[in-house]
Protein backbone atom coordinates (compact mmCIF):
# COMPACT_ATOMS: atom_id res chain seq x y z
CA UNK A 1 0.00 0.00 0.00
CA UNK A 2 1.26 3.18 -1.29
CA UNK A 3 1.92 6.33 1.58
CA UNK A 4 0.47 8.83 1.23
CA UNK A 5 1.87 12.29 1.53
CA UNK A 6 1.18 16.08 1.21
CA UNK A 7 2.33 18.78 -0.86
CA UNK A 8 0.25 22.14 -0.35
CA UNK A 9 1.78 25.54 0.26
CA UNK A 10 -0.18 29.01 1.38
CA UNK A 11 1.60 31.70 1.42
CA UNK A 12 0.34 35.87 1.19
CA UNK A 13 2.61 38.56 1.05
CA UNK A 14 2.90 41.38 -1.48
CA UNK A 15 3.95 41.59 -5.55
CA UNK A 16 7.23 42.34 -5.52
CA UNK A 17 6.90 43.32 -9.54
CA UNK A 18 4.50 43.04 -11.96
CA UNK A 19 3.44 39.41 -13.66
CA UNK A 20 4.56 38.61 -16.36
CA UNK A 21 2.48 36.42 -18.57
CA UNK A 22 3.50 34.34 -21.69
CA UNK A 23 1.57 31.40 -24.10
CA UNK A 24 3.49 28.35 -25.16
CA UNK A 25 3.66 27.26 -28.53
CA UNK A 26 0.33 25.45 -27.66
CA UNK A 27 -1.67 28.85 -26.84
CA UNK A 28 -1.80 27.59 -22.94
CA UNK A 29 -1.06 30.84 -20.75
CA UNK A 30 1.30 30.64 -18.05
CA UNK A 31 2.22 33.92 -15.62
CA UNK A 32 4.99 34.01 -13.43
CA UNK A 33 5.71 36.25 -10.62
CA UNK A 34 7.41 36.79 -6.84
CA UNK A 35 5.82 36.92 -3.95
CA UNK A 36 7.50 38.45 -0.80
CA UNK A 37 6.64 37.14 2.55
CA UNK A 38 7.93 38.71 5.79
CA UNK A 39 8.91 36.50 9.56
CA UNK A 40 9.34 38.90 12.85
CA UNK A 41 11.03 37.66 15.88
CA UNK A 42 12.51 38.99 18.70
CA UNK A 43 15.73 37.40 20.72
CA UNK A 44 15.05 36.17 24.05
CA UNK A 45 17.74 38.57 25.22
CA UNK A 46 16.52 41.64 23.78
CA UNK A 47 13.85 43.58 22.84
CA UNK A 48 14.78 44.02 19.35
CA UNK A 49 12.61 43.18 16.65
CA UNK A 50 14.46 41.03 13.77
CA UNK A 51 13.04 40.60 10.60
CA UNK A 52 13.53 38.23 7.19
CA UNK A 53 12.27 38.45 3.92
CA UNK A 54 11.32 35.01 1.76
CA UNK A 55 10.88 35.70 -1.42
CA UNK A 56 8.31 32.72 -3.27
CA UNK A 57 8.55 31.95 -6.96
CA UNK A 58 4.53 31.88 -8.21
CA UNK A 59 3.54 30.19 -11.70
CA UNK A 60 0.21 30.27 -12.65
CA UNK A 61 -1.74 28.01 -15.74
CA UNK A 62 -4.48 28.65 -17.96
CA UNK A 63 -7.18 31.03 -17.29
CA UNK A 64 -5.66 31.55 -14.02
CA UNK A 65 -2.71 33.01 -15.88
CA UNK A 66 -4.46 35.16 -17.15
CA UNK A 67 -7.01 36.23 -14.09
CA UNK A 68 -3.55 36.87 -12.30
CA UNK A 69 -2.12 39.32 -15.20
CA UNK A 70 -5.18 41.44 -15.53
CA UNK A 71 -5.52 41.55 -11.45
CA UNK A 72 -1.61 41.66 -10.14
CA UNK A 73 0.50 44.30 -10.04
CA UNK A 74 3.49 45.59 -7.95
CA UNK A 75 2.74 46.13 -4.09
CA UNK A 76 -0.14 44.24 -4.38
CA UNK A 77 -1.44 41.73 -1.25
CA UNK A 78 -2.03 38.43 -2.70
CA UNK A 79 -3.03 35.16 -1.12
CA UNK A 80 -2.03 32.06 -2.72
CA UNK A 81 -2.72 28.21 -2.43
CA UNK A 82 -0.69 25.90 -4.47
CA UNK A 83 2.02 23.10 -4.99
CA UNK A 84 5.69 23.10 -4.34
CA UNK A 85 7.86 22.28 -7.67
CA UNK A 86 11.70 22.23 -8.19
CA UNK A 87 12.55 22.10 -11.51
CA UNK A 88 16.08 21.27 -13.61
CA UNK A 89 17.96 22.51 -16.32
CA UNK A 90 21.43 22.52 -18.14
CA UNK A 91 22.50 25.84 -18.19
CA UNK A 92 23.72 26.76 -21.95
CA UNK A 93 26.67 29.00 -21.25
CA UNK A 94 28.21 27.47 -18.16
CA UNK A 95 26.65 23.57 -18.58
CA UNK A 96 25.78 23.68 -15.19
CA UNK A 97 22.44 21.76 -13.83
CA UNK A 98 20.66 24.72 -12.57
CA UNK A 99 17.59 24.16 -9.84
CA UNK A 100 14.55 26.65 -9.69
CA UNK A 101 11.81 25.47 -6.76
CA UNK A 102 8.47 27.39 -7.33
CA UNK A 103 4.94 27.59 -6.09
CA UNK A 104 2.48 26.25 -8.79
CA UNK A 105 -0.87 27.93 -7.88
CA UNK A 106 -3.96 26.73 -8.05
CA UNK A 107 -5.58 29.43 -5.85
CA UNK A 108 -5.74 33.27 -5.56
CA UNK A 109 -7.18 35.66 -3.97
CA UNK A 110 -6.12 39.43 -4.82
CA UNK A 111 -6.37 41.58 -1.96
CA UNK A 112 -6.18 45.44 -1.33
CA UNK A 113 -6.40 48.29 -3.93
CA UNK A 114 -7.87 46.82 -7.77
CA UNK A 115 -5.63 48.60 -10.64
CA UNK A 116 -6.25 52.12 -11.00
CA UNK A 117 -6.29 52.94 -6.79
CA UNK A 118 -9.20 52.76 -4.74
CA UNK A 119 -9.04 52.86 -1.04
CA UNK A 120 -6.77 49.75 1.16
CA UNK A 121 -8.66 50.64 4.32
CA UNK A 122 -11.89 47.62 3.64
CA UNK A 123 -10.35 45.89 0.56
CA UNK A 124 -12.73 43.45 -1.08
CA UNK A 125 -10.80 40.06 -2.44
CA UNK A 126 -10.61 39.58 -5.85
CA UNK A 127 -12.89 36.23 -6.71
CA UNK A 128 -10.75 32.74 -5.56
CA UNK A 129 -9.84 30.85 -8.89
CA UNK A 130 -9.38 28.11 -9.76
CA UNK A 131 -7.77 27.13 -13.48
CA UNK A 132 -9.78 25.63 -16.15
CA UNK A 133 -9.82 21.92 -16.79
CA UNK A 134 -6.81 21.89 -20.09
CA UNK A 135 -7.91 20.52 -22.35
CA UNK A 136 -6.44 16.50 -22.92
CA UNK A 137 -3.38 17.85 -25.23
CA UNK A 138 -2.45 20.35 -22.74
CA UNK A 139 -3.68 18.33 -19.98
CA UNK A 140 0.36 17.90 -17.84
CA UNK A 141 1.27 21.38 -17.87
CA UNK A 142 4.95 19.83 -16.84
CA UNK A 143 5.37 19.73 -20.84
CA UNK A 144 4.46 23.30 -21.73
CA UNK A 145 6.41 24.34 -18.54
CA UNK A 146 9.86 22.59 -20.33
CA UNK A 147 8.79 24.06 -23.43
CA UNK A 148 8.83 27.64 -21.57
CA UNK A 149 12.18 26.80 -19.87
CA UNK A 150 13.65 26.21 -23.20
CA UNK A 151 11.90 29.66 -24.43
CA UNK A 152 13.15 31.58 -21.87
CA UNK A 153 15.54 31.27 -18.91
CA UNK A 154 14.21 32.06 -15.79
CA UNK A 155 16.11 34.12 -13.74
CA UNK A 156 16.06 35.56 -10.76
CA UNK A 157 17.10 39.20 -10.61
CA UNK A 158 14.85 40.84 -7.64
CA UNK A 159 17.00 42.53 -5.08
CA UNK A 160 15.96 44.43 -1.66
CA UNK A 161 15.50 47.30 -3.67
CA UNK A 162 12.50 45.79 -5.91
CA UNK A 163 10.35 45.39 -2.69
CA UNK A 164 7.37 47.99 -3.02
CA UNK A 165 6.75 48.36 0.97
Amino acid sequence: MATRSVNKAIVMGNMVRDPELRYTSKGTAICTFTLATNREWSANDSNEVNEETEYHNIVTWSKLAELCSDLLYKGRRVYIEGRIQTRDWTDEESGKKMYRTEIVAEEMIALGPPKGGGSDESPAPAPSAKPAAAPAATADPSNDLQEVTDEVQLRDDSSSEDIPF
